[in-house]
């Protein structure tokens, strides 16, 4: 007995890609065969389409206080964005105030999500107060299904000196857990920071000077060389640079278990956006900051050669008039963060598959599978197997669109990628054999999404 059945489709895995029909029974996919037909189930047509798992989205900062203000999309407006975009899974990083203890931190990023995420959702915990009492919960948040954590090597008042660094890569190599870092020099980039501003150098594109990749590339190396030492798992959130990926790379092939991701921004948009007239250039300052193009073929090479494992999006949405004009006197001050969960998929089909730069495959991979698998989701997540969640995308790969504000669902006043023309696009999302988004809309139910707990990380 299935409750409904996708017919038709072209089923695409981070390894295969072959034509079947899904048979889909409590949420769950019941089986994958020709023609499977059951009285009374719903048939979905899939002709001509393609079928993902869904997407995961592993780098998310939905309802986040930063610099004086709060990212505009709270875990219903940005979960609903995901769902339309053919994301059903999130990892959203839930941020230790100080002087809080990790359980009373998961406990504040709980109220903000349960009841108003659409799809399933964990948590990461960004350690900004390692006290000893907290280096030793991390045992405890790890068995409770909280595995991966995030240090900060800059920003006032997160960021961690590198005995603290080795202290935590220590702990999660004892207990199973893994370690992501947020790479940039501190001390290089508060002295140009304050040498710009100094010198009445307050427009945005000097967030970006103030940022120089060589900064990445160093605290990149210097994260990676701690994790060796103490012989432990890293992963590197939103690698921007050619610096920083030949870092990767060369842990790598020495054997070390380290891995990174990049974000759509990195592959698509330049250093050059941080010059758009009428402090437009505000829009794209996050950190670490857009490049110069010449970084965008190395990462896409990375993508395709597993030099990169995982393309997330950092999404930390700032209305441009409010709160991203906070920064008019000082670029030091503009909220730093981007809009971009919706479009992820898409950007990285035309932009990546269409142009032959990734393999359809390696595609499902970078955008689903692999991060299951990093984060202790596979293969219940990422996977399209008899028994796994029914988490499905139905991908149309002719659709054309053009990317803007008017058909995104993202609770902020702009989109990054406005114009982008794109071909290939999801037409139909399901979470856990229920559709949630069809033809651009979202069909499904507030609060449906489920925490998940998580645990055995693998490292590929």
């Amino acid at each position: 007995m299935f409750d409904s059945i996708i017919k038709n489709g072209v089923i695409v895995t981070g390894s295969d890609t072959y034509r079947a029909d899904i048979g889909i029974q409590s949420g769950k996919i019941a089986a994958i065969g020709d023609n499977l037909t059951v009285d009374n189930a719903e048939i979905i047509d899939a002709g001509g389409k393609y079928v993902f798992p869904g997407g995961i989205d592993v780098h998310t900062h939905l309802d986040m206080p930063f610099g004086g203000t709060v990212s505009k999309d709270d875990f219903a407006t940005g979960t609903v964005a995901a769902a339309c975009g053919g994301t059903t899974t999130v990892i959203d990083f839930c941020i230790q105030p100080k002087g809080k203890s990790l359980k009373e931190s998961l406990d504040i990023w709980h109220s903000k999500a349960d009841g108003k995420a659409v799809i399933d959702y964990g948590f990461h915990v960004a350690i900004t107060d390692m006290t000893d009492a907290v280096l030793a919960e991390m045992k405890e948040v790890i068995s409770s299904g909280y595995p991966s954590f995030k240090l900060f090597m800059t920003y006032d008042g997160l960021r961690v000196e590198d005995d603290v660094l080795l202290k935590a890569l220590l702990q999660v190599r004892e207990y199973s857990g893994l370690i992501c870092v947020h790479a940039e020099n501190y001390f290089v980039l508060k002295y140009l920071v304050n040498k710009f501003l100094s010198e009445g150098k307050i427009e945005p594109i000097y967030h970006a000077l103030s940022r120089p990749a060589l900064a990445e590339g160093e605290a990149t190396g210097r994260a990676i060389k701690l994790a060796q030492i103490a012989d432990a798992p890293l992963y590197i959130v939103h690698l921007t640079c050619n610096a920083a990926l030949q870092e990767v790379v060369r842990a790598r092939d020495m054997g070390s278990k380290i891995m990174a991701e990049t974000c759509p921004q990195y592959l698509l948009l330049s250093e050059d956006n941080y010059r758009e007239p009428d402090f437009q250039g505000a829009k794209y300052v996050m950190s670490p900051p857009l490049r110069p193009r010449e970084n965008q073929e190395p990462l896409w090479y990375g993508l395709a050669h597993n030099q990169l494992q995982t393309v997330a999006t950092d999404h930390c949405p700032f209305d441009f008039k409010g709160q991203k004009d906070m920064g008019r006197e000082s670029f030091a001050k503009i909220p730093n963060g981007a809009p971009g969960i919706e479009a992820r998929m898409a950007l990285l089909f035309d932009r990546g598959v269409n142009s032959g730069k990734i393999t359809l495959n390696r595609f499902v991979e970078i955008t689903s599978t692999n991060p299951a698998k990093i984060f202790g989701l596979y293969p219940s997540k990422g996977s399209i197997v008899a028994g796994a969640d029914a988490d499905l995308v139905i991908f149309d790969p002719k659709l054309k669109k053009t990317i803007s504000k008017t058909i995104l669902h993202e609770n902020v006043d702009y989109t990054s990628y406005e114009g982008f023309k794109v071909t290939g696009y999801p037409v139909l999302t399901m979470s856990k054999g229920k559709v949630i988004a069809k033809d651009g809309n979202f069909v499904g139910q507030k609060g449906a999404g489920q925490f998940l707990k998580r645990k055995n990380l693998m490292i590929i």
